[in-house]
C-alpha cells in the first residue's frame, strides 16, 4: 500500500470547518449554503481517506457531490484520482470546482486533466503532413472534402499548433465534432515514436503527463483510467502517474467502459489505418505491392465474414452478430490470407530500413523508429487476428459488428468484476466509487456484483431536490403493450398530446432509433414547435441548439440519456418510450446473460432488471437539475403498472406525484406558474 502522508488534524474537522457557515466556502462563494447531504458525503469521504479501503456513495441529485469529493480529498494531502464517465463533467470540475476551490481553500494544490491521446495534436504528424501532403484516409471525408480539409483546416490547425499551451481539440470550437482529418493529425499510440520523436521535447501529450506527475488532483475520465489499467496489465509502463486514492465518478459507466477497453479488436478502419501510413513512409515498389495485396485480402476476408453473419437481409444502422467458434471457422482461409499479407507487409518494411537517404542523422533516426513501430503494429494485427478466429476463450463472447460501412470483429470480457478489482480497486489504499445511480431496490448488490466489489462502505444519500413539489409522473392510463406493431402510432399520439400541453421544452428519449423516427415523422407534421434530432448535427450542437431555442424539442436515443444538463424551463419535460432493457440478442448482454443462467441464477431479475433501472433513473434524471427546476417525467410503457416487475422501477423512480389523465400536466404547470 502506499504511503498516507500526516494531516496535521483530523481530516473530519477540516471538512466540518471548511463546510460550516462561516467557513471558506461560504467566504468565497456567494451564496452558498451547505446541504446536509453534502456535509454527510464529505465526512464519510475523508473517513475513507483516513482508514483507507473503499466507500460505496450514492448522492441523489442536488447533492453537490462534486464538492463533498473534492474538499476532504485535497484536505487530506494525498494525491488523488478523479475519473469521470464523461468529458463534460471531467472539464466542469477542472475549469469550474478546481479553480473555485483554488480560490477558496486555504491549502495551495495543484491540478491537471488528462484526456485520452486522440483529443491532442500530434506535432510531428502535423509536420509530416505540411511537407509531404498525402491523400487522407479512404473512410475519413464522408461529409467535408479533401480540398476543405487542407485549404481551410489545415491552416486553422497549423496556427493554433502555434499557440496552444495544451493541444487539445477541445480549444478548437471551429472544427466540426466528427471532422475525420483530425485522426491525421492527432496523437496515437500506434504512430507515436516516443523519445525518438523529433517533436518529444514539444509534444502535447509528453507535456501533459509531466504536469500530472506534478499534481495533487489529476482528472481523467473511464476511458483513459480503463486505457492505463490495460498497459499496466501488458508492463508497458503506465499513463497516468501512480495514486494512492482514486474518486469514480458516475461509476454506473465503469463496466461498461472496462468491457470495450478489456477486449480485443480488428476492423476494417484499423487495417485501411495501418496501410495509409506504411504508404506514407515507404515508398519502394516491394513496400507498395505488399501494401495492395493487404488490401486485397482484407477485403476478401471482411467480405467472407459479413457473408457468414448477416442475417435476414442487408444490415441497416448498426448491428452487433454474436460469432461461435463453429462460425469463424468459415473465414479461417481469408485470416490466414491476411496474416500473411501483414507478414508480408512486415518483410518489406524491414527490406526498406537504412535504405532511405536522409539529410541528417536525426532524420534517418526518426525514419528507422518509424519502420519500426509500422513492424510492430503489423505484428500486433496479426496476434489478434488469430485470436479473434480461433474465439475459444469462454471469457470472453466474440461479434461481428457493421457501423456504416465498417465491419468489426471483437472479443470482449463477458465479466469484468475480476478486471476491475485487480487492475483498478486493489492497487489503490482508498477508492470512492459514487454515482446518483447506484442502488436497485434499496442495495449496492448490484453494483458490487458488477465490478468486484467485497468489503465497501455504504453511503446512500437522497435527491435535495422536492420531487413532490417539482415534478409529476405521467403514466398513461392505456397503451398497448411496447413490443406490439400498435405501439409506435399509439406513442406519436401521446407524445404530440403532450409536448403541445408542456409548449415544446422537452427531450424525448427512445431505446431504437426505429421507433424515434416513427414517432419523429408524426411529430414533425402535427406540431409547430421547433425540432431538433439526434443524428442531425453533433451532440453539442445539437444541445446549444436546444438551450438557445425557446420552446424545442428533441429527440435522441441512447447517448442522451444520461451526462447531459438544461437548467431552467427549457427543459420541462422529459419523455420515455419503453423501459430501457438491453436486447437480449446483442451478444455481451446474451453472454451474460448465459453466464449467469449456468450457474443458476435468474438473468432478468438479477442482471436485466436492475440494469434497466439504472438507465431509466439516468433518463429520468435530465429533468430536473436545479432547486428551481419543474416539469413532467413521462414513461409510455404499460408495463410499470402491469408486470410484477414494474414495481421495482416505480420504487425506483423520483418521488413525485403519479398522474394518469393529460389534463393532470395542464393543471400542473398552471399551479406552479405563480411559483416558478
Amino acid at each position: 500500500m502506499p504511503e498516507v502522508p500526516p494531516v496535521s488534524r483530523p481530516l473530519g474537522e477540516l471538512v466540518d470547518e471548511t463546510f460550516a457557515g462561516d467557513g471558506p466556502l461560504a467566504r468565497s462563494i456567494h451564496g452558498f449554503e451547505a446541504r446536509e447531504g453534502q456535509v454527510e458525503m464529505a465526512r464519510a469521504v475523508a473517513r475513507a481517506f483516513e482508514n483507507g479501503g473503499l466507500l460505496l456513495a450514492e448522492a441523489g441529485t442536488g447533492t453537490g457531490k462534486t464538492l463533498a469529493y473534492l474538499v476532504p480529498a485535497i484536505l487530506s494531502r494525498q494525491r488523488v484520482l478523479v475519473s469521470t464517465g464523461t468529458k463534460n463533467l471531467q472539464e466542469q470540475i477542472f475549469f469550474k470546482d478546481i479553480p473555485l476551490l483554488q480560490q477558496a481553500l486555504e491549502v495551495p494544490f495543484t491540478a491537471t486533466c488528462m484526456k485520452g491521446r486522440s483529443n491532442y495534436l500530434c506535432l510531428h504528424r502535423l509536420d509530416q503532413i505540411k511537407e509531404s501532403p498525402r491523400s487522407p484516409h479512404s473512410h475519413a471525408f464522408s461529409a467535408i472534402s479533401e480540398s476543405s480539409a487542407f485549404s481551410v483546416f489545415l491552416p486553422m490547425i497549423d496556427e493554433w499548433a502555434a499557440r496552444t499551451e495544451t493541444g487539445d481539440r477541445a480549444e478548437l470550437d471551429d472544427l466540426p465534432e466528427d471532422f475525420a482529418f483530425w485522426n491525421d493529425v492527432s496523437s496515437t499510440a500506434e504512430t507515436c515514436l516516443g523519445t525518438d520523436c523529433p517533436r518529444h521535447d514539444d509534444c502535447f501529450v509528453t507535456r501533459m503527463r509531466q504536469r500530472a506527475a506534478a499534481s495533487d488532483v489529476v482528472i481523467v475520465n473511464h476511458h483513459l483510467l480503463c486505457a492505463d489499467a490495460a498497459v499496466r496489465q501488458g508492463a508497458y509502463g503506465e499513463v497516468i502517474p501512480a495514486c494512492p486514492t482514486a474518486i469514480v465518478d458516475e461509476a454506473h459507466q465503469l463496466e461498461d467502459v472496462a468491457t470495450q477497453y478489456f477486449g480485443y479488436n480488428f476492423s476494417t478502419y484499423r487495417v485501411e489505418d495501418f496501410a495509409h501510413d506504411v504508404e506514407a513512409v515507404a515508398t519502394s515498389g516491394e513496400a507498395a505491392a505488399a501494401v495492395e495485396r493487404l488490401r486485397e485480402d482484407a477485403r476478401a476476408f471482411f467480405s467472407d465474414l459479413a457473408f457468414a453473419h448477416r442475417q435476414n437481409g442487408a444490415v441497416r444502422g448498426e448491428e452487433r452478430v454474436r460469432a461461435t467458434r463453429a462460425s469463424m471457422s468459415d473465414v479461417a482461409d481469408p485470416a490466414v490470407s491476411v496474416i500473411g499479407a501483414l507478414e508480408g507487409v512486415a518483410n518489406a518494411l524491414a527490406g526498406v530500413r537504412g535504405v532511405r537517404l536522409q539529410p541528417d542523422q536525426d532524420d534517418a533516426d526518426t525514419f528507422e523508429e518509424t519502420i519500426a513501430a509500422l513492424v510492430r503494429r503489423a505484428g500486433e494485427l496479426k496476434d489478434e487476428l488469430r485470436l479473434l478466429v480461433r474465439a475459444d476463450d469462454p471469457n470472453y463472447v466474440y461479434f461481428v459488428e457493421f457501423r456504416g460501412r465498417g465491419v468489426f470483429l471483437r472479443a470482449s470480457p463477458v465479466d469484468v468484476s475480476a478486471i476491475v478489482r485487480e487492475l483498478l480497486l486493489d492497487r489503490m489504499r482508498t477508492t470512492v466509487l459514487t454515482s446518483a445511480t447506484l442502488t436497485v431496490d434499496g442495495s449496492f448488490e448490484y453494483i458490487r456484483s458488477r465490478l468486484g466489489v467485497s468489503r465497501a462502505e455504504e453511503l446512500c444519500l437522497p435527491s435535495e431536490f422536492d420531487f413532490a413539489r417539482q415534478a409529476i409522473l405521467y403514466l398513461p392510463a392505456r397503451m398497448p403493450d411496447p413490443r406490439s406493431p400498435e405501439f409506435s402510432a399509439a406513442a406519436a399520439r401521446e407524445v404530440v398530446d403532450i409536448l403541445r400541453r408542456t409548449r415544446g421544452r422537452a427531450f424525448v428519449l427512445f431505446t431504437s432509433y426505429r421507433t424515434m423516427r416513427e414517432v419523429l415523422a408524426v411529430a414533425e407534421m402535427a406540431l409547430t414547435y421547433p425540432i431538433l434530432s439526434q443524428g442531425a448535427a453533433p451532440r453539442t450542437e445539437l444541445l446549444r441548439q436546444f438551450r438557445e431555442t425557446p420552446h424545442s424539442i428533441l429527440f435522441a436515443t441512447g447517448s442522451f440519456w444520461q451526462g447531459v444538463d438544461v437548467v431552467g424551463e427549457a427543459l420541462s419535460c422529459v419523455v420515455i418510450d419503453k423501459l430501457p432493457f438491453a436486447s437480449p440478442a446483442e451478444p455481451v448482454t446474451a453472454a451474460r446473460i448465459d453466464a449467469i443462467r449456468e450457474r443458476g441464477g435468474d438473468p432478468f431479475a438479477e442482471y436485466q432488471v436492475p440494469l434497466a433501472i439504472l438507465a431509466l433513473q439516468q433518463g429520468l434524471g435530465r429533468l430536473i437539475r436545479h432547486r428551481r427546476d419543474r416539469g413532467v417525467l413521462a414513461i409510455l410503457d404499460p408495463r410499470l403498472r402491469s408486470k410484477g416487475y414494474g414495481r421495482r422501477f416505480l420504487t425506483s423512480l423520483p418521488p413525485a406525484r403519479q398522474v394518469h389523465s393529460p389534463g393532470a400536466i395542464d393543471l400542473f404547470f398552471t399551479e406552479t406558474d405563480a411559483a416558478y
